[in-house]
């Protein structure tokens, strides 16, 4: 895979776009998320001048995967869209803590059914290294997200210890829940387990497989004080 890695004014001229238009096809056509978008192309208000992506292409320049990285201390989809997720507890605002957003890798024409919702594919993990070592070299030392559950068990099958910042929630008919990953870490356990042997099984969400295998994922803080 091709790694390209900048904002709105350094990627390559017409990049964008198509970016914009792959996250249409994955997140409203294949997911089905309750995205706004203009015509075929998927851009919300945190796609802004200082918005950092990361974007993956086959051999052949075709977009197989996006991440999204946006500074805490500016407006962000955790804080400012999903503040439920965080349990009553105070949004992070700072130059070191970032947020991964948009994040997939997968093959938007490839047959629905032989696609899973969620999966933990060599592009996906490779995809995953890259948006950390951007988030890394942007400055930012943790990132933060708001994801389906599915990606818990992603995270956990990458050997990425991602702790929990409040229970998940039903959002729009979905099970969604903050965390955080510290980046040090994170991006050394990664690479050791990519460098051996990496199960690329195909994953789905708990909500497709049922119960998880994998050890719950811990939560980083203290229950949030009752009203």
């Amino acid at each position: 895979m091709d790694i390209v890695t900048g904002t709105a004014e350094t990627l390559p001229a017409g990049l964008l776009f198509d970016m914009a238009h792959y996250r249409y096809r994955v997140f409203i056509e294949r997911l089905g998320w309750k995205l706004a978008h203009t015509g075929r192309i998927e851009l919300d208000e945190f796609d802004r001048r200082d918005t950092l992506y990361v974007i993956a292409r086959n051999d052949k320049g075709t977009l197989r995967g996006v991440a999204r990285l946006l500074p805490t201390s500016r407006p962000y989809l955790l804080a400012d869209v999903f503040p439920q997720l965080l349990g009553g507890r105070t949004p992070p605002r700072s130059p070191d803590v970032w947020e991964l957003s948009r994040f997939a890798a997968l093959d938007p024409d490839a047959a629905a059914h032989g696609a899973t919702r969620f999966g933990a594919s060599d592009d996906a993990l490779c995809l995953l290294d890259e948006a950390m070592r951007a988030a890394v070299l942007a400055g930012a030392r943790t990132l933060v997200t708001a994801s389906p559950i599915g990606i818990e068990r992603i995270l956990g099958i990458a050997g990425i210890a991602a702790c929990r910042l409040a229970a998940p929630v039903e959002v729009d008919g979905q099970r969604m829940f903050a965390c955080r990953i510290d980046l040090a870490p994170a991006l050394a356990l990664h690479r050791r387990k990519r460098a051996g042997s990496i199960s690329t099984r195909p994953v789905l969400s708990p909500e497709g497989q049922g119960p998880s295998r994998l050890p719950r994922q811990p939560s980083c803080l203290p229950p949030a004080a009752s009203p």
